[in-house]
C-alpha cells in the first residue's frame, strides 16, 4: 500500500466540542447566496465546518477507507474547473419562500460561481448538486419506437432510441428546524432520535444546537429532464412528471413481483411524448429502496408473503410488511416536493403516479396537479396484481373500480417455487 503524507496533526477532534474558528454562518432561506452563506461539510480545515455530517454522506465510509488505505490524501481539495452545470436551474422564488425547501441546498449546483472571491477565500466549498447532459437508452423505449408508439425526432429521441435529457444528481442537505416542522415534531426530539437511531454517530446533533444543517448518511436523488429545464417553472407549458422511489430488483433486474420498472419506463415514454408535444418531462428518482426499509427487509417480506398460510394475497399485502418491519412504509413523502420547488415547478399537468401519498405531498406543498396517469393494465406483471390491488384498496388513484375486500382475498400471487 502507498501512504499519503502525514496529516499535520493526529489529535482527535471530538465533534461535540463547541464552536469552530472561522466557520461561516448559514442563514437558511435567504434570498441571495451572499446572505445565505455556503454549506461547508467535508473540508481540509475542520474548524471551518458549519454543518453536521459530511458531503456524499452515504459514501463517507468509502472515503474513510480510501484515506486509511493511503489511497486518498485527506487534505485533497477538489479542482472544480469545467464542472459547472450544463443548464442553469433558478434561482426561483421558492428558494426563499419560508418552508418550501428544507432537504436540499438550492445553491448546491453553483457553489464555485456564487461563493467566489473573498467569500470563499480559504474555504473548501463543495457542490451538493451536479447538472449534466446525457442519453437515456432503455429497451422499452426502443420497443416503443419499433412499434410506432414513439417517433424519433432527432431532438428529444434519436433514431436509435436514445432519449436526450438533462440530468442532475442531488445530495440531501437537511435544515433541521424545517425538517422537524414537516414531520410535526420538535427540533429537539428530531435531533435526539437521529442521534440515537444512528448509534450515536453524530453527537453534534445533541451538543451543537447552533449547527442547524445536517448532511445525512442516506442516498440522494437523480432527476431527468426531457426538454428545456427552464420550462419546468412555466405553468403554461405542459409538464409530465413521475416521482419514482428506487426499486433495484425491478428497476434494474426486471422483477415481476411489482410494477416499479414498468411504471418507470411508462413514465419515461410519457415524458418523451410530452416534450415532443411542446411540453417538458420530468422523472425524479429517489434512493428509497424497499419503501425506505432497505433491500434485506424487502426480501424478507417477499418470503413472508409467499410462505404464509393461503399464499400471497392482496388482503395481507401490507400486513406482511408491517409484521417484519413494524411499519408499512418509511418513505414518508413529506420531503419529496422540495426537488420540485428547486426546479421552480408550480403545476404538474400530467402526474404519472397513482400514489395518494405522493399526490397529497405535492398538492399539500402548493403545487397544482391536473391529470393523473395510471399504469396501463397490460403493463402490470401477473404476479404484481397482488401489490396493485392492495394499493388501490388502500387509497391509490384508479380510474376504475376500487377493489373490494372480496377482490383482495381472491387476488393471489405465485409461490416461491413457481
Amino acid at each position: 500500500m502507498s501512504s499519503h503524507p502525514a496529516a499535520p496533526s493526529r489529535h482527535i477532534r471530538l465533534t461535540s466540542h463547541s464552536g469552530g474558528f472561522g466557520a461561516l454562518p448559514i442563514r437558511w432561506g435567504a434570498a441571495t447566496p451572499a446572505e445565505r452563506g455556503p454549506v461547508v461539510g467535508t473540508t481540509t480545515t475542520r474548524a471551518h465546518r458549519n454543518v453536521i455530517g459530511t458531503h456524499s454522506g452515504s459514501y463517507s465510509v468509502y472515503r474513510a477507507l480510501a484515506v486509511a488505505a493511503g489511497a486518498l490524501d485527506p487534505r485533497h481539495k477538489a479542482d472544480l474547473t469545467n464542472t459547472a452545470p450544463t443548464d442553469a436551474i433558478g434561482p426561483y422564488p421558492q428558494w426563499s419562500e419560508p418552508g418550501k425547501i428544507v432537504s436540499l441546498d438550492p445553491w448546491g449546483a453553483t457553489v464555485s460561481q456564487v461563493f467566489a472571491g473573498e467569500m470563499a477565500a480559504g474555504y473548501d466549498i463543495r457542490p451538493t448538486i451536479a447538472v449534466t447532459k446525457a442519453h437515456v437508452i432503455l429497451p422499452e423505449v426502443i420497443e416503443a419506437l419499433q412499434k410506432g408508439r414513439l417517433k424519433a425526432d432527432g431532438r428529444f429521441l434519436t433514431a436509435s432510441g436514445a432519449a436526450v435529457v438533462t440530468k442532475a444528481a442531488i445530495e440531501p442537505v437537511w435544515w433541521l428546524p424545517g425538517v422537524a416542522q414537516r414531520f410535526g415534531c420538535s427540533e429537539a426530539d428530531l435531533r435526539r432520535v437521529l442521534f440515537e437511531e444512528t448509534g450515536g454517530m453524530y453527537p453534534e446533533l445533541v451538543t451543537r444546537s447552533d449547527l442547524e444543517v445536517f448532511l445525512p448518511p442516506i442516498g440522494g436523488q437523480t432527476i431527468y429532464i426531457f426538454g428545456n429545464p427552464a420550462d419546468l417553472a412555466n405553468p403554461d407549458v405542459e409538464l409530465t412528471a413521475r416521482v419514482h422511489d428506487e426499486c433495484n430488483g425491478s428497476d434494474v433486474f426486471g422483477s415481476d413481483i411489482c410494477t416499479c420498472r414498468p411504471y418507470l419506463t411508462h413514465g419515461i415514454e410519457e415524458c418523451i411524448q410530452g416534450a415532443q408535444r411542446g411540453g417538458v418531462g420530468l422523472i425524479a428518482y429517489s434512493r428509497k429502496e424497499g419503501r425506505a426499509l432497505g433491500e434485506v427487509t424487502k426480501f424478507l417480506v417477499y418470503n413472508a408473503r409467499k410462505r404464509q398460510t393461503g399464499g400471497d394475497t392482496a388482503a395481507q399485502y401490507f400486513a406482511r410488511t408491517e409484521c417484519v418491519a413494524g411499519v408499512q412504509d418509511m418513505r414518508f413523502q413529506e420531503l419529496m416536493p422540495d426537488v420540485l420547488h428547486w426546479l421552480g415547478v408550480r403545476k404538474i399537468h400530467r402526474l404519472v403516479s397513482m400514489s395518494n401519498m405522493k399526490y397529497d405531498a405535492i398538492t399539500g406543498s402548493g403545487i397544482a396537479v391536473g391529470e393523473r396517469i395510471n399504469i396501463p393494465d397490460e403493463l402490470i406483471p401477473e404476479d404484481a396484481r397482488v401489490e396493485m390491488d392492495a394499493k388501490m384498496a388502500a387509497g391509490y388513484f384508479t380510474p376504475g373500480a376500487v377493489p373490494t375486500a372480496e377482490d383482495l382475498r381472491n387476488t393471489k400471487g405465485r409461490g416461491l417455487d413457481a
